[in-house]
């Protein structure tokens, strides 16, 4: 990331687009931008390896759209979380390349082609429902260059299911379980596999389920060794950790 940010600046610079006034004006940028109503972190991606994501839900289209235009300028590759179908609109009358999953409120725009990690990283979800938690899941690690292998609807209910999956889940670098309910599934996933496993409760569920919050105690009082949760309903959450994991695993 630190090399495409520095190349782009002075490849402006060689072709005549830039004065060495303009070019320091964009290295005194890098840290971040100051929007007024957002400070865009441009230095996000030399210090962690990936561009700040925008987090969608509570801003407005045309807030989205600025921090977008600010990325872009920076050739960064976008991900934006939590977006609904009016505010993917206005965006898209602007960023036309943007694509958009709406079942996972997640939308991405890639602008630079990224080195493709090692291996798979397996998504798995109990039921059919908590597949929206789980693609936010998976269209974040595709993005970020991993491949995934999309399990879903197979749950502790006819676990049968799980179990005619097994080869796919013990060749995964990495797991990602997407479950409501009781949260069971993590810890069956847990059981079967020697490669870490990311637990998503999700807030499906009837009254007792709270919420999401039976599914995220079962999970973080999981027997199975090797199961690490994130937070309810946190699908790009577990998806980013997922692509760190697999990215060192490559070297």
């Amino acid at each position: 990331m630190e090399r495409e940010i520095l190349e782009g600046i002075l490849n402006s610079y060689k072709k005549g687009n830039s004065s060495i006034d303009e070019a320091l004006e964009a290295l005194k940028e890098l840290p971040y931008k100051d929007l007024g109503f957002a400070k865009v972190d441009n230095h996000r991606g030399i210090r962690n390896g990936t561009a700040e994501v925008i987090y969608g839900e509570g801003k407005t289209s045309r807030e989205i759209i600025d921090i977008m235009k600010t990325m872009a300028h920076r050739n960064s590759n976008i991900i934006v979380t939590r977006v609904n179908h009016s505010a993917y609109e206005d965006i898209y009358k602007e960023f036309p390349d943007a694509k958009y999953c709406e079942r996972a409120g997640l939308m991405t725009l890639k602008l630079h082609e990224v080195k493709q990690n090692p291996g798979y990283v397996a998504v798995v979800t109990g039921g059919t429902s908590d597949i929206p938690v789980a693609e936010e899941a998976a269209l974040t690690l595709e993005i970020l260059g991993n491949r995934v292998e999309r399990i879903y609807d197979v749950g502790v209910a006819g676990i049968h299911r799980l179990l005619d999956k097994r080869k796919i889940l013990v060749g995964a670098n990495v797991i990602v379980a997407v479950a409501g309910m009781e949260g069971a599934l993590a810890s069956v996933v847990g059981g079967l596999v020697d490669s870490p496993v990311i637990a998503v409760p999700t807030s499906i569920g009837y009254g007792a389920s709270f919420g999401g919050v039976a599914a995220l105690l079962s999970m973080l009082n999981s027997c199975s060794s090797g199961v690490s949760v994130v937070n309810i309903d946190n699908g790009f959450g577990a998806g980013f950790i997922a692509a760190r994991i697999n990215r060192k695993l490559g070297g």
